[in-house]
């Protein structure tokens, strides 16, 4: 099989959308937007041993490249339309292409978003995926707009995917599930969208990415007694100490980090955004991250999070 036919191959699997006037097979898509809407733009490159091995299924690296991306959408509040995806292949492995093709499209699809086209080049491994998607102009949700006295809160739970990297192959299929087959919060991220103040997705980390949501003269006090962890994350990890490690500093949870009026209802934004929402913590005046336990006393180094260019 050469480059031509794999174009074809993949064209002939990819659903068409709406809103696709040109699609895959031309030099470049053509795309309409919903009349008022915004669109929002994000890539992002998947790569080999940083994150995934080549161990990984080709169907959960598929799903990581489409779900790791979506969640950037989903922070937002944004609705996926359109995808572009570029590979670099060392060769065509059809049963492998055929695999990731699977996890990528049905994570796609499950987004009512469109393959509209991309790039193959030969190389080593390498995926990186664009996506386009779309919000009713001027309520895009950003990293700014956190004020004192506002609440902190987190979808979903934390952990989960720090402890099977942290586990290896003692992680129970229930964290591995949560590390290979993550899934964005994009129910959520709409919902909050009217709401929420500023929003991230945790991808580096929870105390990394809360950093980024606060404003110079900001910090906030975050409350580790209160951090959600799903059953499988307290089995495998007995000690609070540890899942606080886990849960503050490692990332690819995909979950949504919010800040919200002090007013808000997490119960209905809950069952609105089909998706737990828990209150962690606050935004105070000040600088930094002051972490805080009822129960116990709170070690230093929590939380140092991800950072690709750091080797230490």
């Amino acid at each position: 099989m050469g480059e031509f036919e794999l174009i074809e191959r993949i064209r002939s699997r990819a659903a068409p959308g709406s809103g696709v006037v040109v699609g895959i097979g031309d030099d470049a898509a053509v795309l309409a937007p919903t009349p008022g809407c915004e669109l929002v733009v994000t890539t992002d490159s998947i790569v080999l041993d940083r994150h995934f091995t080549a161990d990984w299924p080709g169907s959960n690296v598929g799903q990581l490249a489409a779900q790791a991306n979506l969640s950037d959408l989903a922070a937002m509040g944004a609705s996926p339309r359109w995808a572009l995806l570029a590979l670099t292949l060392p060769a065509i492995d059809e049963a492998w292409i055929d695999a990731f093709l699977d996890g990528f499209l049905a994570a796609a699809g499950s987004a009512g978003m469109t393959l509209v086209g991309g790039n193959l080049a030969r190389g080593p491994l390498n995926i990186g995926v664009h996506l386009v998607g779309e919000v009713p102009a001027g309520q895009a949700v950003t990293r700014c707009g956190a004020r004192p006295g506002d609440r902190i809160a987190v979808t979903g739970t934390v952990g989960d995917a720090a402890a099977a990297l942290s586990l290896g192959e003692a992680a129970s299929p229930e964290l591995l599930d949560r590390l290979r087959r993550p899934r964005a919060r994009l129910q959520a991220g709409e919902t909050l969208r009217s709401s929420a103040r500023a929003m991230i997705d945790l991808s580096d980390g929870l105390l990394a990415d809360l950093a980024h949501l606060l404003a110079p003269g900001q910090g906030a006090e975050l409350d580790l007694d209160a951090l959600p962890a799903s059953a499988a994350l307290l089995e495998a990890v007995a000690d609070p100490v540890e899942r606080w490690r886990l849960q503050t500093g490692g990332g690819s949870d995909y979950e949504l980090l919010v800040v919200l009026p002090p007013d808000a209802d997490l119960d209905a934004l809950s069952k609105a955004g089909g998706v737990a929402l828990t209150a962690i913590g606050r935004v105070v005046e000040g600088q930094g991250v002051a972490c805080r336990s009822a129960t116990r006393a709170v070690p230093a180094g929590l939380g140092r999070g991800w950072d690709h260019f750091d080797d230490d």
